[in-house]
Protein backbone atom coordinates (compact mmCIF):
# COMPACT_ATOMS: atom_id res chain seq x y z
CA UNK A 1 0.00 0.00 0.00
CA UNK A 2 1.27 3.47 -0.86
CA UNK A 3 0.82 6.40 1.47
CA UNK A 4 -1.88 8.81 0.38
CA UNK A 5 -0.03 11.60 2.21
CA UNK A 6 2.12 12.22 5.27
CA UNK A 7 1.74 14.79 8.06
CA UNK A 8 4.79 15.92 10.08
CA UNK A 9 4.25 17.28 13.60
CA UNK A 10 6.90 18.89 15.85
CA UNK A 11 7.69 18.19 19.46
CA UNK A 12 6.84 21.04 21.81
CA UNK A 13 7.95 22.37 25.16
CA UNK A 14 5.25 23.99 27.27
CA UNK A 15 5.36 26.44 30.18
CA UNK A 16 8.93 27.59 29.41
CA UNK A 17 9.42 28.25 33.09
CA UNK A 18 6.93 30.93 34.20
CA UNK A 19 4.33 30.56 31.42
CA UNK A 20 2.30 27.80 33.05
CA UNK A 21 -0.40 26.49 30.66
CA UNK A 22 -0.04 29.49 28.33
CA UNK A 23 3.44 29.49 26.69
CA UNK A 24 4.96 26.87 24.42
CA UNK A 25 7.52 26.46 21.67
CA UNK A 26 7.89 24.01 18.78
CA UNK A 27 11.11 21.99 18.52
CA UNK A 28 12.89 20.50 15.52
CA UNK A 29 12.00 16.90 16.48
CA UNK A 30 9.26 15.31 14.41
CA UNK A 31 6.61 12.63 14.44
CA UNK A 32 5.01 11.64 11.17
CA UNK A 33 1.57 10.26 10.37
CA UNK A 34 0.98 8.49 7.07
CA UNK A 35 -2.57 7.97 5.86
CA UNK A 36 -3.06 4.95 3.61
CA UNK A 37 -6.26 3.97 1.85
CA UNK A 38 -7.33 0.44 2.67
CA UNK A 39 -7.85 -1.68 5.75
CA UNK A 40 -8.51 0.36 8.90
CA UNK A 41 -5.98 0.21 11.70
CA UNK A 42 -2.93 1.84 13.26
CA UNK A 43 0.72 0.80 13.13
CA UNK A 44 3.50 2.42 15.14
CA UNK A 45 7.28 2.55 14.84
CA UNK A 46 9.78 4.39 17.01
CA UNK A 47 8.85 5.79 20.40
CA UNK A 48 5.89 4.07 22.05
CA UNK A 49 5.73 1.20 19.58
CA UNK A 50 5.31 -1.31 22.42
CA UNK A 51 3.13 0.92 24.60
CA UNK A 52 0.61 2.80 22.47
CA UNK A 53 -2.67 1.20 21.32
CA UNK A 54 -3.12 0.26 17.68
CA UNK A 55 -6.91 0.36 17.64
CA UNK A 56 -9.59 3.07 17.69
CA UNK A 57 -8.43 4.24 21.15
CA UNK A 58 -5.15 5.48 19.66
CA UNK A 59 -5.04 9.27 20.02
CA UNK A 60 -4.07 9.88 16.39
CA UNK A 61 -6.95 7.70 15.19
CA UNK A 62 -9.40 9.36 17.61
CA UNK A 63 -8.49 12.87 16.46
CA UNK A 64 -8.56 11.79 12.81
CA UNK A 65 -12.10 10.51 13.42
CA UNK A 66 -13.05 13.77 15.17
CA UNK A 67 -12.88 15.65 11.87
CA UNK A 68 -15.53 13.43 10.35
CA UNK A 69 -17.66 13.59 13.50
CA UNK A 70 -17.64 17.37 13.16
CA UNK A 71 -18.74 16.97 9.53
CA UNK A 72 -21.46 14.50 10.49
CA UNK A 73 -20.19 11.74 8.19
CA UNK A 74 -18.62 8.32 8.85
CA UNK A 75 -14.88 8.05 9.26
CA UNK A 76 -13.31 6.55 6.09
CA UNK A 77 -11.54 3.16 6.35
CA UNK A 78 -7.88 4.15 6.34
CA UNK A 79 -4.70 2.77 7.83
CA UNK A 80 -2.69 5.23 9.93
CA UNK A 81 1.05 4.62 10.15
CA UNK A 82 2.80 6.54 12.95
CA UNK A 83 6.56 7.07 13.05
CA UNK A 84 7.37 8.58 16.44
CA UNK A 85 10.56 10.38 17.37
CA UNK A 86 9.02 12.29 20.31
CA UNK A 87 9.56 10.53 23.65
CA UNK A 88 6.43 9.65 25.62
CA UNK A 89 5.69 11.08 29.09
CA UNK A 90 8.78 13.29 29.03
CA UNK A 91 7.23 16.76 28.69
CA UNK A 92 7.86 17.05 24.94
CA UNK A 93 4.26 17.20 23.73
CA UNK A 94 3.81 13.63 22.48
CA UNK A 95 0.05 13.66 23.16
CA UNK A 96 -0.37 17.07 21.52
CA UNK A 97 1.57 15.86 18.48
CA UNK A 98 -0.79 12.88 18.26
CA UNK A 99 -3.87 15.10 18.55
CA UNK A 100 -2.67 17.67 16.06
CA UNK A 101 -1.35 15.02 13.67
CA UNK A 102 -4.68 13.22 13.59
CA UNK A 103 -6.67 16.42 13.14
CA UNK A 104 -4.46 17.75 10.33
CA UNK A 105 -4.50 14.33 8.63
CA UNK A 106 -8.28 14.05 8.90
CA UNK A 107 -8.72 17.58 7.61
CA UNK A 108 -6.43 16.91 4.65
CA UNK A 109 -8.22 13.68 3.80
CA UNK A 110 -11.58 15.46 3.95
CA UNK A 111 -10.44 18.21 1.58
CA UNK A 112 -9.49 20.81 4.22
CA UNK A 113 -12.95 21.96 5.32
CA UNK A 114 -11.50 23.44 8.53
CA UNK A 115 -9.00 26.26 8.94
CA UNK A 116 -6.21 26.53 11.51
CA UNK A 117 -8.49 28.37 13.96
CA UNK A 118 -10.99 25.50 13.81
CA UNK A 119 -8.30 22.87 14.24
CA UNK A 120 -6.75 24.76 17.14
CA UNK A 121 -10.11 24.98 18.89
CA UNK A 122 -10.71 21.25 18.45
CA UNK A 123 -7.20 20.40 19.65
CA UNK A 124 -7.55 22.64 22.70
CA UNK A 125 -10.90 21.09 23.60
CA UNK A 126 -9.36 17.62 23.41
CA UNK A 127 -6.13 18.52 25.23
CA UNK A 128 -7.59 20.93 27.79
CA UNK A 129 -5.19 23.85 27.28
CA UNK A 130 -3.41 25.43 24.31
CA UNK A 131 0.22 25.65 25.43
CA UNK A 132 1.35 22.51 23.58
CA UNK A 133 -1.19 22.21 20.77
CA UNK A 134 -0.76 25.78 19.50
CA UNK A 135 2.99 25.49 18.72
CA UNK A 136 2.46 21.92 17.46
CA UNK A 137 -0.08 23.22 14.94
CA UNK A 138 1.28 26.69 14.18
CA UNK A 139 5.01 26.36 14.90
CA UNK A 140 7.30 28.81 16.66
CA UNK A 141 6.77 30.18 20.14
CA UNK A 142 3.13 30.76 20.97
CA UNK A 143 1.15 32.52 23.69
CA UNK A 144 -2.17 30.73 24.07
CA UNK A 145 -5.18 31.52 26.21
CA UNK A 146 -8.52 29.74 26.45
CA UNK A 147 -11.61 31.85 27.25
CA UNK A 148 -14.78 29.77 27.48
CA UNK A 149 -15.07 28.43 23.91
CA UNK A 150 -12.55 30.79 22.31
CA UNK A 151 -8.84 30.12 21.83
CA UNK A 152 -6.60 33.15 21.31
CA UNK A 153 -2.97 32.74 20.25
CA UNK A 154 -0.14 35.12 19.45
CA UNK A 155 3.21 34.24 17.92
CA UNK A 156 6.44 35.39 19.58
CA UNK A 157 9.58 35.78 17.42
CA UNK A 158 12.80 34.27 18.73
CA UNK A 159 16.49 34.74 17.80
CA UNK A 160 17.78 32.65 14.89
CA UNK A 161 20.92 31.66 16.78
CA UNK A 162 19.04 30.18 19.73
CA UNK A 163 19.64 26.45 20.28
CA UNK A 164 17.99 23.93 22.58
CA UNK A 165 19.69 21.28 24.71
CA UNK A 166 17.43 18.56 26.11
CA UNK A 167 18.28 16.22 28.95
CA UNK A 168 15.70 13.45 28.51
CA UNK A 169 15.77 11.18 31.57
CA UNK A 170 15.00 7.49 31.49
CA UNK A 171 12.46 8.43 34.17
CA UNK A 172 8.85 9.04 33.05
CA UNK A 173 6.62 11.73 34.56
CA UNK A 174 3.01 11.13 33.46
CA UNK A 175 1.27 14.48 33.00
CA UNK A 176 -1.70 13.62 35.22
CA UNK A 177 0.56 12.68 38.11
CA UNK A 178 2.64 15.83 37.72
CA UNK A 179 -0.49 18.02 37.49
CA UNK A 180 -2.08 16.45 40.57
CA UNK A 181 0.84 17.72 42.65
CA UNK A 182 -0.23 21.33 42.06
CA UNK A 183 -2.42 23.21 44.53
CA UNK A 184 -5.53 25.16 43.52
CA UNK A 185 -4.34 28.33 45.26
CA UNK A 186 -1.12 30.33 44.94
CA UNK A 187 0.14 33.27 46.94
CA UNK A 188 0.01 36.78 45.52
CA UNK A 189 3.79 37.03 45.75
CA UNK A 190 4.24 33.86 43.70
CA UNK A 191 1.73 35.08 41.12
CA UNK A 192 3.59 38.41 40.80
CA UNK A 193 6.91 36.53 40.58
CA UNK A 194 5.67 34.55 37.57
CA UNK A 195 3.83 37.40 35.85
CA UNK A 196 6.99 39.51 35.82
CA UNK A 197 9.16 36.69 34.54
CA UNK A 198 6.70 35.65 31.83
CA UNK A 199 6.63 39.25 30.58
CA UNK A 200 10.43 39.40 30.70
CA UNK A 201 10.64 36.12 28.77
CA UNK A 202 8.56 37.56 25.91
CA UNK A 203 10.74 40.71 25.89
CA UNK A 204 13.96 38.69 25.79
CA UNK A 205 12.77 36.56 22.88
CA UNK A 206 11.44 39.49 20.87
CA UNK A 207 14.49 41.71 21.34
CA UNK A 208 17.16 39.00 21.34
CA UNK A 209 18.52 40.26 24.65
CA UNK A 210 19.08 36.79 26.06
CA UNK A 211 20.82 37.99 29.20
CA UNK A 212 17.35 38.38 30.71
CA UNK A 213 16.60 34.66 30.35
CA UNK A 214 18.52 33.69 33.49
CA UNK A 215 15.68 35.38 35.39
CA UNK A 216 12.88 34.99 32.84
CA UNK A 217 12.89 31.18 32.87
CA UNK A 218 12.41 30.94 36.65
CA UNK A 219 9.13 29.70 38.11
CA UNK A 220 7.23 29.32 41.39
CA UNK A 221 3.87 27.98 40.16
CA UNK A 222 4.66 24.42 39.11
CA UNK A 223 8.35 23.47 39.21
CA UNK A 224 8.76 23.52 43.02
CA UNK A 225 5.86 21.08 43.44
CA UNK A 226 7.12 18.80 40.68
CA UNK A 227 10.58 18.79 42.20
CA UNK A 228 9.06 16.78 45.07
CA UNK A 229 8.88 13.72 42.78
CA UNK A 230 11.84 14.70 40.59
CA UNK A 231 14.48 16.08 42.94
CA UNK A 232 17.36 16.00 40.36
CA UNK A 233 15.60 18.80 38.44
CA UNK A 234 17.23 21.63 40.39
CA UNK A 235 20.70 20.09 40.05
CA UNK A 236 20.37 19.64 36.26
CA UNK A 237 19.07 23.20 35.79
CA UNK A 238 21.92 24.57 37.91
CA UNK A 239 24.46 22.57 35.89
CA UNK A 240 23.03 23.97 32.64
CA UNK A 241 23.22 27.56 33.86
CA UNK A 242 26.70 27.17 35.33
CA UNK A 243 28.07 25.74 32.07
CA UNK A 244 26.81 28.46 29.73
CA UNK A 245 23.07 28.15 29.18
CA UNK A 246 21.16 31.44 29.03
CA UNK A 247 18.03 29.83 30.51
CA UNK A 248 16.78 26.45 31.69
CA UNK A 249 13.51 24.94 32.89
CA UNK A 250 11.41 21.81 33.24
CA UNK A 251 9.89 21.04 29.85
CA UNK A 252 6.13 20.76 30.19
CA UNK A 253 5.25 18.48 33.09
CA UNK A 254 8.68 16.80 32.82
CA UNK A 255 10.79 14.87 33.12
CA UNK A 256 12.87 16.51 30.36
CA UNK A 257 15.00 19.49 31.34
CA UNK A 258 15.44 22.06 28.57
CA UNK A 259 18.29 24.55 28.31
CA UNK A 260 18.58 27.49 25.91
CA UNK A 261 21.98 28.54 24.61
CA UNK A 262 23.86 30.06 21.67
CA UNK A 263 27.23 28.38 22.29
CA UNK A 264 28.96 25.60 24.26
CA UNK A 265 26.03 23.30 23.42
CA UNK A 266 27.84 19.99 23.91
CA UNK A 267 29.53 21.18 27.10
CA UNK A 268 26.15 22.19 28.52
CA UNK A 269 24.68 18.84 27.52
CA UNK A 270 27.54 16.93 29.12
CA UNK A 271 27.21 18.87 32.36
CA UNK A 272 23.44 18.35 32.46
CA UNK A 273 23.83 14.60 31.95
CA UNK A 274 26.59 14.46 34.55
CA UNK A 275 24.44 16.30 37.10
CA UNK A 276 21.59 13.90 36.38
CA UNK A 277 23.81 10.86 36.81
CA UNK A 278 25.22 12.20 40.09
CA UNK A 279 21.62 12.67 41.26
CA UNK A 280 20.74 9.09 40.36
CA UNK A 281 19.02 9.74 36.99
CA UNK A 282 20.42 8.52 33.69
CA UNK A 283 19.22 9.96 30.40
CA UNK A 284 20.15 11.09 26.92
CA UNK A 285 21.13 14.48 25.53
CA UNK A 286 19.47 15.83 22.37
CA UNK A 287 20.65 19.08 20.78
CA UNK A 288 18.17 20.77 18.48
CA UNK A 289 16.61 24.14 17.59
CA UNK A 290 13.21 25.76 17.94
CA UNK A 291 11.08 25.16 14.85
CA UNK A 292 9.31 28.05 13.16
CA UNK A 293 7.17 25.50 11.30
CA UNK A 294 4.27 23.58 12.81
CA UNK A 295 2.33 20.58 11.55
CA UNK A 296 2.25 20.30 7.77
CA UNK A 297 1.43 17.90 4.97
CA UNK A 298 4.30 16.57 2.85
Amino acid sequence: MDAKFTVRIPATSANMGPGFDCLGIALDIWNSVQVIDGQAGVSISGQGRNELPTNATNLVDKSFARIFEEMGIPKPPVHIRCENRIHLARGLGSSSAALVGGLVAGNEYAGNPFGDDDLLKLATEMEGHPDNVSPALLGGMQIGIYEEDEVVTASVPFPDDLSVILFIPDYCMPTNRARNLLTDKVSRSDAVYNIGRAALLIHAMMTGDLNYLKYATQDKLHQPARESIFYPMKNVIRAAMNSGAVGSFLSGAGSTILALATERLYTIGYEMADAGAKSGIEGEIVITKPSAIGAHVV
